[in-house]
């Protein structure tokens, strides 16, 4: 069988168990919300948004959670609190889908990746 090759993030989200379903929109909206300037791409084949043509934060449905990545070092330290419910493991955060969407906490995780990607910019800037 051949996997699917999704083309955009609404085919993403269409095609992931209905119990996913809710979670991704309401996961999708908050981002969209910390990251109105962001491109909404397909990368690795998963929902992903690009600050500056760099992808800052993914996500992905799952049969039992949604995950949002990447959760880099920084990352996990600067929300240590408010992830402690939650699985992280190699780059990644794990939230059930049995729980509520922490939708703040998911736009300030966005924004915190995005401020990431446009310090690397300046960085790679100044050392030209």
């Amino acid at each position: 069988m051949d996997k699917i090759r999704f083309k955009s993030v609404d085919d993403y989200i269409a095609l992931q168990p209905p119990p996913a379903q809710l979670a991704l929109d309401r996961v999708r909206t908050a981002i969209r919300k910390a990251l109105p300037k962001a491109d909404e791409v397909i990368s690795y084949n998963i929902p992903a948004y690009k600050v500056d043509g760099r992808v800052a934060v993914y996500f992905a449905g799952w049969k039992q959670h949604y995950s949002v990545y990447p959760a880099n070092a920084g990352l996990v330290a600067a929300f240590h609190d408010e992830l402690l419910p939650y699985t992280i493991s190699k780059g990644t955060i794990r939230f059930p889908l049995s729980e509520p969407v922490p939708v703040r906490l998911i736009a300030r995780i966005a924004k915190y990746l995005a401020e990431q990607v446009a310090a690397r910019k300046l960085t790679a800037a100044s050392q030209r």
